[in-house]
């Protein structure tokens, strides 16, 4: 599931803010020099449709859920993110749990390898009508979390 190609170009029209030389060294002397410094979550969502198909959307949320308006039982669901982590270093112990309520339905363990920008998008079933709780954490420590009405 994860992907280390470049991103797509930003589609025509699309403005996206050129960060200044500060910043961008910084991310890059991360990515270069900050090995045992863990992963950077750059975007999570929870999506009912990541795009497979080539072209400007591959491997992007393309149908992001509603978590106001919530979802149906049964409906897959995805936890796209996309993710930086310094070279060479691989992360073993982020883990995605999915909880109905007080009691843990699901739990899987990720992966996440040195790339400047990889997206992996794990899929959970929330599979019966409730207060959900979708969280991503690494050692304890929450780096994303959401809460979802399954109707």
């Amino acid at each position: 599931l994860a992907q280390d190609e470049p991103p797509a170009a930003a589609p025509t029209g699309a403005s996206v803010a050129k960060p200044s030389a500060d910043a961008a060294k910084s991310t890059v002397d991360y990515y270069l020099k900050g090995q045992g410094g863990g992963p950077i979550i750059l975007e999570a969502k929870l999506c009912t449709k990541v795009d497979k198909e080539e072209g400007a959307t591959k491997n992007e949320c393309v149908a992001e859920l509603d978590t106001a308006t919530g979802v149906k039982a049964g409906t897959p669901v995805t936890l796209w993110m996309a993710y930086l982590v310094p070279q060479g270093d691989t992360y073993e112990d982020v883990q995605l749990q999915v909880k109905q309520g007080d009691t843990v339905r699901e739990t899987k363990d990720l992966t996440l390898k040195g790339s400047l920008r990889s997206r992996t998008w794990p899929s959970v079933r929330l599979n019966k009508p409730g207060s959900w709780t979708v969280t991503l954490s690494r050692g304890g420590e929450t780096l994303k979390e959401f809460q979802v009405q399954v109707n």
